[in-house]
């Protein structure tokens, strides 16, 4: 068995970082990096860095698994040179990116060096590829060496760097080392530091559902074990005993942040002990074989189905952060000095020459043809076309035809029977789960005989079982997270946010993962999925139960927003989210969920509305009100008193925020001459605010007056209803609007 005897475990090394007229004149010397080892002998210790940080010792393994000790004799002698020569290919690409920086070729760059043996040790019980058996990975920047492990070339590598138009990563739309190989099942990977755990955890509920003995590696560096989601998915994970491999790559700095001011005990693996349940793992990665080992039990263990594992691996960094940073000014020279005694490719090459598996000779022949190699690709990767400017806007929605049979409210049978707009909600779900079993329904209270807060969701689990609706963990989050996960591998996550008031926790899952998924990727990856959100005031909710937010999410490129005002709406809005490949914010008023305002007809089944589509309320000639959500009864109110007046007023509901329909609402005011916009957020940034813009910015010369707006006052929404009545609009704060601007 593998010792557990603490091996003291310094800090990291810097590289000495060639100039540009340098790295190509000396090409016939070894780089930093790649050169002979030196004479510390495996197993013993290195020195203590002196920089004056107390890092705790890093032991050769420790952990709740039992691990066979691994060595030269447990493997075929020709996979342990190449997994050497793809450490060296690795590291050589780090080099050659740093002089092609320095040289004006490429703008960014963020290394692997001193982590490429356990991410090799990791990557050999990996299966990447796509279809039934193959693995998923949720990467981190500084996963360059168990990229090209599964199988990425030097050459896709080399694209990247310098943002060509080939880069399958992500054709140039992001940065360097930002991995998105969908051929060998690597997520495309967002800049956000921890945003990769909880669509891993999506990942895996999916491998879960199908019946599958895949995993899902879900890497990242010691800091972003800091960050709520790595906790949230360790937790969720663990309750599921879900297969993922949560593998933080310890290089004991957060740019310039130790790790002892980053966590508590110093260490991740001390972190995971909390969660009952989770197996944890801490091994020497800077030690092939060691890392091997761990990693064989690791994969034995989750593929048996016993649950995730929190596997820390002790690294080095080799090089500073970033191409933007510099580690001399945090990091002393011993302390350098030491990391570099360790190097993980000095240590993998001197047990092969010590084994008899490879001599000094054929190392330094390895070498060079790593270096041909690399210089090689970097030559034709500098000739490949730069992406077209007249790409830049493509793949932010869905491009090709959505196979969707629209309807129209001709469709609508005026003798149905009538509907409000809540069992329009839930009547959709269960049509649309009978039709596609990838459907999962899942959010806080949705599951069993409550069907969450407004019944939205009734009935559901005892239709299509616990499988398809369940009820997540109280974590906003978790539900966007995961719904990454389950969307990009096949599956329809129609997932509830319980009240809009409280989405802000999943922002960054939104913002940064769901909205810019298909554009970061360049088209190769998607995570269509549906987000329910209760939304909006009048039930005296107060502060936090009486949001609107579709100003903040209709500013995001990539993703969709709606919000119907009527029952027939709901449904035929909701079965196209459903049936969308896009990412599509389902918004519902509260106020309008059992209002008589917002009944109708029940629309038949497959009843599906377009986006982007507004709906003409009524027709008229003399002005214009533009509006959506619970402002169409209140303007439809205003509309009937200003009848009385001799006025004919024309109502658009928009429908859709984004796509917006703006030929509808142009038209219409080119008819009238005369535009209110009516919305219940604040006035002040609203989205109304962008309606009016383009209303001023188009149709100018058909005004007759200014462009108005009523909308809530800047002010949170307060409880008592005598407040509540006075910061929002009502039908008669509408008329008194109308009417001035009739007069004028």
């Amino acid at each position: 068995m593998m010792s557990n005897s603490p091996e003291s475990k310094p800090e990291s090394p810097d590289v000495h970082e060639e100039t540009p007229s340098t790295a190509e004149a000396n090409s016939g010397s070894a780089p930093d990096g790649l050169a002979a080892p030196d004479a510390h002998a495996e197993g013993e210790a290195p020195n203590d860095a002196s920089n004056g940080h107390a890092f705790p010792a890093a032991p050769t393994y420790e952990g709740d698994l039992e691990v066979q000790t691994l060595t030269p004799d447990d493997f075929d002698a020709d996979d342990l040179r190449a997994r050497l020569r793809t450490m060296m290919l690795s590291r050589r690409l780090d080099e050659k990116m740093m002089t092609l920086l320095k040289q004006g070729k490429g703008h960014f760059h963020i290394g692997c060096a001193g982590h490429e043996a356990a991410q090799s040790a990791i990557g050999m019980h990996s299966r990447p590829g796509q279809g039934a058996g193959h693995d998923w990975f949720c990467f981190y920047y500084r996963d360059l060496c168990m990229a090209l492990t599964l199988g990425m070339s030097p050459e896709d590598a080399l694209l990247a760097h310098l943002a060509k138009a080939d880069d399958p990563n992500s054709g140039g739309r992001q940065m360097p080392e930002h991995f998105g190989l969908k051929d060998l099942n690597v997520m495309t990977t967002s800049s956000s530091v921890g945003a990769q755990f909880l669509p891993a955890l999506g990942f895996a509920m999916g491998i879960q559902q199908r019946g599958e003995d895949n995993y899902v590696y879900a890497s990242c560096g010691d800091g972003a074990t800091s960050q709520g989601d790595f906790h949230e998915a360790l937790n969720w994970a663990t309750r599921r005993q879900a297969p993922v491999l949560f593998f933080v790559q310890d290089n004991k700095y957060a740019i310039s942040v130790p790790v002892e001011d980053q966590t508590a005990g110093g260490t991740a693996y001390k972190l995971a002990r909390g969660y009952d349940g989770l197996t944890r793992m801490r091994v020497d990665g800077t030690d092939f074989f060691a890392a091997a080992s761990a990693a064989e039990a690791a994969m034995n263990h989750i593929r048996s189905g016993k649950g995730p594992v929190c596997l820390v691996a002790d690294v080095v960094r080799l090089y500073p952060h970033s191409s933007s940073d510099d580690h001399s000014k945090y990091r002393t020279p011993d302390e350098l000095e030491a990391d570099r005694d360790i190097d993980p490719i000095d240590r993998l090459q001197h047990t092969l020459t010590d084994a008899g598996l490879l001599t000094d000779g054929e190392a330094d022949e390895m070498r060079d043809d790593v270096r041909k190699q690399v210089d090689e690709a970097a030559d034709w990767a500098k000739q490949q076309a730069d992406p077209s400017p007249d790409t830049a806007t493509k793949y932010v929605y869905f491009e090709d035809d959505d196979d969707i049979e629209y309807s129209s409210e001709a469709d609508l049978d005026p003798d149905a029977d009538p509907m409000v707009l809540v069992d329009a909600v839930n009547r959709t779900l269960k049509e649309e789960m009978a039709r596609d079993e990838s459907i999962l329904v899942y959010g806080e209270d949705v599951a069993g005989e409550k069907g969450g807060v407004f019944t939205a969701t009734k009935d559901l689990t005892a239709m299509f079982g616990e499988d398809r609706c369940f009820n997540s963990p109280l974590a906003e989050a978790s539900i966007i997270g995961t719904a990454v996960g389950l969307a990009a591998s096949g599956f329809k996550p129609v997932v509830e946010i319980q009240f809009a008031d409280y989405i802000w926790p999943a922002m960054q899952q939104i913002r940064n993962q769901v909205a810019p998924f298909r554009y970061r990727s360049n088209d190769d990856w998607a995570c269509p999925m549906v987000i329910r959100v209760p939304c909006g005031g009048y039930i005296h909710g107060g502060l936090c139960h009486s949001q609107n937010v579709e100003s903040i999410f209709g500013h995001m490129p990539g993703l969709k927003v709606v919000m119907p005002a009527t029952a027939a709406d709901a449904k035929g809005l909701l079965t196209t989210a459903i049936r969308s490949q896009d990412p599509v914010l389902f918004l519902e008023h509260k106020a309008l969920y059992r209002d008589a305002a917002a009944r109708t007809p029940t629309p038949p089944e497959n009843y599906a509305l377009p986006f982007g589509k507004a709906r003409t309320v009524r027709e008229g000639e003399d002005m214009t009100i533009i509006t959506y959500g619970k402002m169409v009864p209140f303007s439809e109110k205003a509309a009937k008193e200003l009848e009385k007046d001799g006025f004919d007023v024309e109502i658009i509901d928009l429908r859709s925020i984004t796509p917006l329909d703006s030929d509808a609402v142009i038209e219409s005011v080119k008819k009238t001459n005369r535009a209110l916009v009516v919305y219940e957020d604040h006035e002040f940034i609203g989205f109304g605010a962008e309606i009016s813009a383009q209303i001023a910015d188009i149709a100018f010369t058909y005004l007759d007056a200014p462009v108005r707006r009523v909308a809530g006052d800047f002010s949170p929404i307060p409880f008592a209803h005598s407040l509540e009545r006075e910061v929002l609009p009502s039908d008669s704060s509408i008329l008194e609007a109308a009417r001035d601007l009739l007069a004028f």
